[in-house]
């Protein structure tokens, strides 16, 4: 009997816990029967919620892809439209010479409209005046006109378009950086020509032609921007700052114009291998998103009269998309990172 009471006082011991163990179980399920029949309000709002933001993003994911499909693919599809009954008989371009403007200037003249080509450089406007008018058949003429000089080149280019039928003013010319750089870097002369070319020449140039277009209640003009307006772009920040702004004028334009027959389009493109973007071999390269201008030309024409604001190249289009949903400081550090390796690299070479 004495030999038997050990096992029985540690039996009772296990079966006292068990009991613990059980009652503490059920406290829990009934405490957790509790919380949970006191939150399935809340769990029923936020499914609502979920279910709510699902469908958001769904419908505009939606929206996104028709979107994107009716800009760069139907008008390939479809015919040419044309330009010279929608808008008028002649186009102006400026900086004209090169890049896309001189893409521009060759799409439109191979869509039958006269050019009016403005630039700088008499020999160059001569050049590309000559071929244009002997490869697509049209007229041409060109002014001579140094758009960093502030007031001084817009009283001449006023009288040369006076009788012009203008029907498409591209408002092309811009100045860049020599490569990015930090702002206290950049001599006053470029922050000077930067706000005359990429500011005030759009701005004159639309003066000077929008009331012909409004007096005929058709027109187009064509501000290219560019896609560093889509966030703010460290080391690039006066440039940035400048194509925010034509980009901005460009929106609030449209609006006050559209009821008057005039489409204005901002066009804020990504990096196009031009002689602009010659400051680092990188981005100096034609690859799958860095197009040549006369590729990216003729996709942004196709454009026109569709979309007031647009990157104009389905790839560049899908850049934009995921650029604008990203949180600013992520941006703004790959923007840092990609702007310092193009300065390292154009320093580089210019000490060879």
């Amino acid at each position: 009997m004495h030999g038997t009471v050990p096992w029985f006082k540690d039996f009772q011991t296990r079966r006292t816990r068990l009991v613990i163990t059980m009652a503490a179980v059920d406290r829990f399920y009934l405490l957790y029967r509790e919380i949970s029949r006191s939150c399935n309000s809340y769990i029923e709002a936020l499914a609502i919620v979920g279910a709510w933001y699902t469908v958001r993003k769904c419908v505009s994911l939606a929206f996104d892809t028709y979107s994107m499909l009716r800009l760069h693919l139907i008008p390939k599809l479809g015919g040419e439209v044309d330009l010279v009954k929608q808008y008028g008989k002649w186009a102006v371009v400026t900086g004209s010479t090169s890049g896309i403007g001189k893409a521009y200037a060759e799409e439109l003249a191979k869509r039958r409209v006269n050019i009016i080509l403005i630039s700088r450089n008499k020999e160059k406007l001569e050049a590309v005046s000559r071929s244009i008018s002997e490869t697509y058949k049209v007229e041409t003429d060109f002014i001579v006109a140094d758009f960093s000089k502030g007031r001084e080149p817009y009283a001449a280019i006023k009288k040369a378009l006076k009788d012009r039928e203008i029907g498409i003013l591209v408002n092309n010319v811009g100045m860049f950086y020599p490569y990015p750089d930090y702002f206290t870097n950049v001599s006053e002369d470029v922050l000077w020509d930067m706000i005359n070319i990429n500011i005030a020449s759009a701005n004159m140039m639309t003066h000077i032609v929008l009331p012909g277009m409004v007096e005929k209640k058709k027109g187009a003009i064509v501000n290219v921007s560019s896609a560093s307006c889509c966030q703010p772009t460290p080391m690039l920040t006066i440039y940035g700052a400048s194509k925010t702004y034509l980009d901005y004028f460009s929106r609030a334009l449209h609006y006050e114009y559209a009821s008057k027959g005039i489409f204005v389009q901002s066009l804020t493109p990504f990096i196009i291998v031009t002689k602009m973007a010659e400051c680092g071999s990188s981005v100096s390269r034609r690859s799958f998103f860095f197009p040549s201008a006369e590729e990216y030309v003729r996709h942004a024409i196709s454009t026109l009269g569709l979309s007031t604001r647009t990157t104009g190249y389905w790839k560049h289009a899908i850049k934009f998309t995921l650029g604008e949903h990203l949180p600013e400081w992520i941006w703004a550090w790959f923007a840092m990172y990609f702007c310092r390796t193009v300065r390292k690299e154009a320093l580089t070479h210019k000490m060879k």
